[in-house]
């Protein structure tokens, strides 16, 4: 049965720094949530707090109807009595132990029966993959089959939540990709909680059904993929989700358009007025070789072909502006296009705070 973790005004500081600032989250059960954020905004540090690896100086940690840690009370229950799997970045699997070893370590702690041991042992290899390969040593084992040997532990392990520190981070692009659809394969078939650190947005939003979107400590968002890509909660949730980046422009609202310099934007039918910051993704952004009524002209800047897409760079009026074509596109550098903006697509953001005020 799936396990709800429940995190209530959750700080950890180290020295004069929160890496953690009054953190509170609840996490479904069933349901895998992907903390997402740069290098340094505490992404890591709120698994480990949750993991029991490191105690946070303010909050609390529920995993189901256990408080596993709080401050007030004075309640900090070590990692073996929080039935937490954990993966880490870098495999973290004994050398000197060959993968049936590896594997049933923590079975053996338990004291499992052989057989009970030797029997999920078998299982977690057939669900990864990695059938016949319980007499191999790691160092005789490529970076993506160690991988996918430290998810076998963990399976066997059973775990009411899984924990996935960056687990994907030291393997190629093609081996992430594959990665990305075993990892999502197995948290289909196991059901288990899962809570998942990575800077990769498009793991992210490929992989997870929630996620919370971190910045120095500071949960910004938190939502489903969907939800955090197309209404961002801040400028900086929209500027770090999306690739190409969201288009941002300053701009007057007012009258249901956005003016930018000389040319108006309609905003189907917002409230807004004032200054504001509009956010468009790439790909709402049209393109016609021919004059169009109401259309913005620019002049090709750049255009970047990727096969399944090209990603077209225009400028206009001193703004530099990015679109998202699929297949080839037919423009050429230094064309004049026009571009049509989809109102149903923009969001606007306060100039002065950066959250979003209309969508």
């Amino acid at each position: 049965m799936s396990t709800t973790i429940t995190i209530k005004n959750l700080t950890k500081r180290f020295g004069d720094v929160a890496a953690v600032n009054n953190v509170s989250l609840t996490v479904e059960p069933g349901s895998f949530l992907t903390l997402l954020g740069p290098s340094g905004c505490g992404k890591t540090t709120l698994l480990r707090c949750i993991a029991g690896l490191e105690d946070p100086n303010e909050g609390e940690i529920y995993v189901g109807d256990k408080l596993v840690y709080s401050s007030a009370r004075g309640i900090s229950l070590p990692p073996g009595q929080r039935d937490l799997g954990l993966v880490f970045q870098n495999y973290a699997l004994w050398p000197h132990m060959k993968v049936d070893k590896n594997i049933t370590f923590a079975l053996e702690i338990q004291k499992l029966p052989k057989d009970e041991m030797r029997k999920r042992m078998l299982e977690a290899l057939a669900e990864v993959q990695m059938e016949g390969f319980e007499d191999r040593y790691p160092r005789e084992m490529s970076g993506g089959q160690q991988q996918r040997i430290a998810l076998a532990r963990m399976l066997a392990y059973r775990p009411k939540v899984f924990l996935m520190d960056e687990p994907l981070s030291n393997l190629d692009a093609r081996l992430r990709m594959d990665m990305r659809a075993e990892l999502k394969h197995l948290h289909h078939i196991s059901g288990a909680t899962t809570i998942y650190v990575t800077h990769d947005q498009v793991e992210a939003l490929t992989m997870s059904s929630a996620i919370a979107v971190m910045k120095e400590g500071v949960l910004q968002q938190l939502g489903t993929p969907d939800t955090v890509y197309r209404y961002p909660s801040n400028l900086f949730v929209a500027d770090f989700i999306g690739n190409p980046k969201v288009n941002l422009l300053e701009g007057v609202a007012r009258d249901n358009v956005v003016e930018i310099g000389s040319f108006a934007i309609p905003t189907a039918g917002t409230k807004a007025a004032g200054p504001v910051i509009l956010a468009i993704r790439p790909e709402d952004i049209s393109i016609s070789m021919v004059p169009i009524s109401g259309a913005l002209e620019c002049n090709v800047y750049s255009v970047l072909p990727a096969g399944a897409d090209t990603t077209v760079v225009v400028k206009s009026q001193k703004l530099e502006i990015t679109i998202k074509e699929p297949g080839t596109s037919k423009v050429a550098m230094d064309d004049k296009v026009w571009l049509r903006f989809d109102p149903n697509m923009i969001n606007l953001y306060t100039k002065e705070t950066g959250s979003l005020i209309a969508s």
